[in-house]
């Protein structure tokens, strides 16, 4: 298995993490305002055993203009990030597991900005077991084996965001 970064980042080794947990209350409030069905369940189904949905902003670099419509304020903000290709909401339902798998490339950092984070959620990645707190960000390598569940009784909720590792001040070489 490769190494990878696994870790809450400091600002300084990964400044995308500090503008997204800067605009906390605007995205949090964005995405509290979208109906449940704007969430759709995330494509690749064999990867968990029921509840993993989304709602998508930024796919492979391009707007999903019918989506950025309903969050503006986020949408501008992440037209802000240097080497943006994914971002979106992501959702786990109570009960849902998502099984251990790896990303595609590791041309891309993985960060988690918490939204909605109630008792029972976890991430492992490698062998690290990590968790999110509201406002704050978790970022790893998507090539490293990893899992997420939500054992608890309410959703939880992250911007998912993908940050392309050339546009890292210190590239593959963060900590």
């Amino acid at each position: 298995m490769r190494e990878g970064l696994v870790m809450s980042p400091a600002p300084a080794q990964l400044p995308h993490c500090a503008v997204l947990s800067g605009h906390f209350p605007q995205i949090l409030a964005e995405c509290r305002a979208l109906p449940d069905d704007d969430f759709v369940p995330w494509p690749e189904t064999a990867l968990y055993t029921r509840g993993w949905v989304v709602h998508g902003l930024v796919v492979q670099g391009r707007e999903v203009l019918e989506n950025c419509l309903f969050c503006p304020r986020t949408t501008m903000m992440l037209r802000t990030l240097p080497g943006l290709v994914n971002a979106g909401f992501s959702r786990l339902l109570p009960g849902t597991r998502i099984l251990p798998h790896q990303g595609y490339t590791d041309q891309v950092w993985r960060v988690h900005l918490g939204l909605e984070v109630p008792p029972g959620c976890g991430l492992k990645v490698g062998g690290d077991t990590l968790s999110w707190q509201a406002g704050q960000c978790l970022a790893f390598d998507d090539t490293v084996m990893h899992e997420a569940w939500n054992l608890g009784s309410q959703p939880r909720t992250v911007l998912l965001v993908d940050i392309s590792k050339s546009a890292c001040p210190s590239g593959d070489a963060l900590p």
